[in-house]
């Protein structure tokens, strides 16, 4: 697995390699504008909820201004990269000697993705800078996403942002800007991006040769994926449809039959190569137990909500530990849906 591929859904196209953007339109125009007016940000905040096109935007970007490195006589639109040029080609590669790629690498012992960007990344991109300071060229640098950083490659990263070099350009991306370091976000300027409506939904998924078929199943998906390429592919391709009843069973039943469910979910959850759906129920859990807070506090019953609330953050703190000290994942998860059946 490479780091260019590691984290890519089964029936996704990674985002260096992806010719087509579904959706974002306004925000294409405003970057295309930013560009060409030789006046844009060295720093682009993009954020939005995960899998609705953040990377590919910033790629479709990046592969627009290293075709055009003259703003001046760049288009004032982006169009779809031309995959058989030498810039699609070193890009979609990872061999482009102007564009670095920082996100979560690739542990060579386990062969699995590690759980933040180190400070060790973020040197690359030092490095990177140092190696490409005398060409002329755009140097720019996608960090995908920044939630990952460590805090101490987040303190590394704003330094740069601090005193960025002549002709460097920062794609930085975030699911929840909320909680990168207020220093970051004032560096940079905010493009956010909004849901997949059903329609660019619908079509994203038919680009990716995953045609949603009308029917239970496709309003399904278009309610449950909330405008979320990936969270459509979950459902759709590692079995989320079925969690969701699966976990709806533990919730409406009781005593023997409530635990008959819980040990078959906990047993899929835990199971070989189950870190993607195991991920999406957590945020679906995390999901269901927020609305139960919010119709709590609604409907004036605030114990409720408050139990609720702390539900969530205990959730987050079990698995923490869990994965921290590598601890039985099914009674984890058995803990979890007990208490989450309370």
């Amino acid at each position: 697995m490479s780091e260019e591929t590691a984290g890519i859904l089964e029936g996704a196209v990674p985002p260096a390699r992806n010719p087509h953007l579904y959706g974002h339109q306004t925000a294409e125009d405003f970057l295309a504008r930013s560009y060409r007016s030789g006046k844009g940000h060295h720093a682009i905040l993009i954020e939005g909820p995960e899998g609705i096109g953040k990377a590919t935007l910033a790629f479709r970007f990046a592969n627009h201004v290293l075709s055009h490195p003259d703003p001046a006589t760049a288009p004032d639109h982006l169009t779809d990269p031309d995959l058989n040029s030498s810039v699609s080609r070193q890009i979609a590669s990872g061999a482009s000697h102007n564009l670095l790629h920082l996100a979560r690498p690739v542990d060579e012992k386990t062969g699995k993705t590690k759980t933040a960007i180190t400070v060790d990344e973020v040197r690359r991109a030092g490095h990177f800078f140092s190696q490409t300071s005398g060409t002329g060229n755009w140097r720019i640098v996608i960090i995908d996403p920044a939630d990952d950083l460590n805090r101490n490659a987040a303190n590394a990263i704003l330094k740069i942002l601090e005193e960025p070099p002549r002709r460097a350009l920062f794609l930085v991306l975030s699911h929840a800007p909320g909680k990168l370091l207020p220093t970051i976000r004032s560096r940079c300027q905010s493009l956010r991006l909004s849901p997949l409506g059903d329609s660019d939904l619908a079509k994203a998924l038919a680009g990716l040769g995953t045609p949603l078929d009308g029917g239970k199943m496709e309003e399904m998906v278009l309610r449950m994926s909330k405008g979320s390429v990936s969270q459509a592919l979950k459902l759709l391709n590692y079995g989320g449809t079925e969690i969701i009843s699966a976990f709806e069973e533990v919730v409406a039943a009781d005593g023997p039959t409530a635990r008959k469910a819980m040990h078959r979910l906990a047993d899929v959850l835990s199971g070989k190569d189950s870190e993607v759906i195991f991920g999406f129920f957590l945020e679906h859990l995390g999901d269901h137990l927020i609305d139960k807070a919010r119709n709590a506090a609604l409907a004036g019953d605030l114990p409720t909500a408050d139990r609720q609330a702390k539900l969530v953050s205990d959730m987050t703190e079990k698995i923490t530990i869990a994965q921290a000290y590598n601890l039985d994942r099914k009674q984890t998860i058995l803990s979890i849906l007990e208490a989450a059946r309370r």
